[in-house]
């Protein structure tokens, strides 16, 4: 039995018409990504989108993803990021009650073979991160309670430095310390995945292996100059398949968006190609 759990990231949903920095409308490299999802062999068991689902945390721009995740037809979960407003979040989505309906929205999922736990490490008004005290305790307590399964830890903010100095200024400023205290208490965490960065990183962290996903639309600019400045481009957008079964364990593939040429067999049928 294997569980793949779709790692989108980092939407940044205008209202129908409108477009991201005055030049980008992201809807259609969403609509693209969902196509490609579907398109895949693998089905998801579940798609995570782990953060910035629009850009100004709009209840229209909310309705408008709504529509966009239509074709989608496994369970998702939606975490908000330092661009959403988790007020309009929940509001726009009723139906989605993992949220909460007040503070932070931490939630614990089960996925068949594996648990889910995402953290919300948001903060009203900041583009930085943090975890207050009762965030770590229920992170504590929550992985207390499925220390007999594999775990994947969700935020939006990833808890280590990138190196992209203007990023890592507003990544997790607070609590990182004492989250990292925490993870390596479990050894059953096989991955904290992220968003926020626009790009697919991915690095050791407290015992574990901790990681971000690229966005379907823009990427921030690959330098690594700590006084880089901040920019994004229109690099081939992505995604994340992280594939769980008990032989392989967890293992995390990076999808490109789009239709390419192929596929081809290595060999024509019956005979070895000179």
């Amino acid at each position: 039995m294997s569980t793949y759990l779709f790692q989108l990231s980092d939407l940044h949903i205008r209202e129908p018409g409108r477009k991201a920095y005055g030049r980008l409308d992201t809807a259609p490299y969403l609509s693209s990504a969902i196509d490609t999802i579907l398109r895949c062999p693998q089905a998801p068991s579940a798609v995570v989108i782990t953060g910035d689902l629009c850009d100004f945390g709009r209840e229209s721009e909310y309705l408008h993803l709504r529509d966009l995740l239509t074709p989608l037809v496994c369970p998702i979960f939606l975490m908000p990021g330092n661009h959403d407003c988790i007020i309009n979040l929940r509001r726009s989505f009723p139906d989605h009650s993992y949220l909460g309906f007040s503070g932070p929205a931490h939630f614990s999922v089960d996925l068949g073979d594996l648990q889910l736990i995402a953290l919300d490490s948001t903060l009203a008004g900041q583009s930085f991160g943090a975890i207050d005290a009762h965030g770590l305790a229920w992170l504590e307590e929550s992985l207390l309670a499925c220390v007999d399964r594999p775990v994947v830890i969700a935020m939006h903010h990833p808890p280590f430095l990138t190196q992209i100095g203007h990023m890592d200024e507003i990544g997790l400023l607070h609590g990182r310390a004492e989250f990292a205290q925490i993870i390596r208490k479990f050894s059953n965490i096989e991955r904290i995945i992220c968003g926020h960065l626009h790009r697919a990183i991915d690095t050791r962290f407290a015992g574990t292996i901790a990681s971000t996903s690229p966005s379907p639309a823009h990427q921030v600019v690959l330098d690594l100059h700590p006084l880089a400045v901040s920019q994004w481009n229109l690099e081939p957008g992505g995604f994340r398949i992280h594939a769980w079964n008990k032989s392989a364990g967890l293992v995390t593939h990076t999808m490109p968006i789009g239709t390419f040429e192929g596929p081809y067999p290595f060999h024509a049928e019956g005979a070895l190609i000179d």
